[in-house]
């Protein structure tokens, strides 16, 4: 042993519990100490620990109780999250929550992304984190028990996904003015829908989200989803620091890694959402997310492939709604192209909206499908369907049973 090192206490194996063939590059934890299987799934561990977590890419994480000097052999089961989501409205509102609950059923769908802190700042359940409360982010509560809703859906077999969307913040920003984004001449920056954002290089912003995604792995969550984990995409603001890149990707590298750390104990997977432009551009689209330093510091990148999101289209394809197949396709190896691992590293957005800037078309079922294959024939571990109301056609076009929730 070279000198100050610690002797290697836990050793095992990960393999796929369908085929018995070996895991690469899965993430296994004891106490404090964390290592990544290697080419042959194989892991040795310097840790004392009772419990090792272990999870990777593409299967459900797992835990298991484990002795010093013991050899482990762990089998993962594969889960491929075909999604829908549910704003903070949307959870609480009993015939949105059953009409997507009976579309998941009838489409064979297996996951859900809830908000647990929404795109208005709102933090729907009863958190104990004070600043919560103290913001007035705890004005309305659609979930009372947080662990009892993760318990039932659970029991549905779900894999589940706590969203949670980050410097996009109007509670905060607007109670402590010092957190926010500001103009140049000083005012409080608000975005196209008036919402104020807090600034990504304040350490107090950083630590009141990473308390509120504590509670949601502690309430059970299979994955932690951080949105809005960027920069406002507009100029001429004012931060904490210099406005310019490797500033900005820093600043979200920082989150990300803090996230890690604190999520450590729980075995949860950490993802964030990301413009769909990231997988095209080589800088960071202006607003901190390159796609080369995200990934080693997230276990899924999930990128929002709207093709009405795509504005300026991509290469070969001047008007994206026409081409829904190929702008989820041709984006995901994009990124793939770019970045070393698995392609079960990529979960995206998918398009289950009307389109707002071309032809205003429906997405129906055509365009669904044609979506859910390109992302398929990309390789990526499943996907999400976006629907910001909560309103989803099944793949015959038709619209599940139930009204729409209140607008957030």
């Amino acid at each position: 042993l070279a000198a100050g090192s610690e002797p290697v206490r836990l050793r095992g194996l990960v393999v796929d519990a369908a085929d018995g063939h070996p895991i690469a590059a899965a993430t296994v934890v004891a106490g404090s100490g964390e290592t990544l299987t290697d080419s042959a799934g194989r892991y040795a561990l310097a840790s004392d620990a009772a419990r090792l977590y272990v999870r990777a890419p593409g299967y459900r994480a797992a835990e298991l109780i484990t002795t010093p000097e013991s050899e482990d052999r762990v089998a993962l089961q594969r889960i491929e999250p075909r999604a829908l989501y549910l704003s903070a409205y949307g959870v609480g509102h009993r015939s949105v929550r059953e009409a997507a609950l009976k579309l998941v059923a009838d489409a064979g769908l297996n996951a859900l992304v809830i908000d647990v802190k929404s795109d208005a700042g709102l933090v729907p359940y009863p958190s104990a984190v004070p600043l919560a409360a103290a913001i007035g982010a705890r004005r309305v509560t659609t979930v009372s028990d947080l662990p009892s809703l993760v318990e039932s859906l659970h029991a549905r077999g779900l894999y589940l996904i706590a969203r949670i969307v980050v410097f996009k913040d109007d509670p905060l920003a607007g109670a402590h003015p010092e957190y926010a984004v500001h103009r140049d001449d000083g005012t409080l920056f608000r975005d196209k829908d008036g919402l104020a954002w807090t600034d990504p290089y304040v350490d107090a912003v950083r630590d009141y989200n990473l308390a509120i995604a504590v509670e949601a792995a502690e309430a059970g969550f299979d994955e932690i989803q951080f949105d809005y984990l960027r920069f406002p995409d507009t100029p001429h603001l004012r931060f904490a620091a210099d406005n310019r890149q490797a500033l900005r990707v820093a600043a979200i590298g920082d989150f990300l890694r803090a996230a890690r750390e604190r999520l450590r104990p729980y075995n949860v997977y950490v993802a964030a959402d990301v413009f769909g432009y990231v997988c095209w551009n080589r800088d960071d689209t202006q607003i901190g997310q390159q796609l080369e330093a995200l990934m080693p510091l997230l276990d899924y990148l999930s990128p929002m492939l709207y093709p009405s999101g795509f504005q300026a289209g991509i290469p070969g394809y001047r008007n994206p709604v026409e081409h829904p197949y190929e702008i989820v396709r041709r984006s995901l190896e994009s990124a793939r192209a770019r970045v070393p691992g698995s392609p079960l590293r990529f979960r995206p957005w998918l398009q289950a909206f009307r389109d707002y800037a071309f032809d205003r078309r429906q997405f129906d079922a055509d365009e669904l499908r044609a979506q859910i294959r390109a992302a398929g024939d990309a390789g990526s571990d499943g996907w999400m369907l976006w629907n910001p109301r909560n309103v989803y056609r099944d793949w015959s076009g038709d619209p599940p049973s139930g009204e729409a929730p209140p607008a957030p």
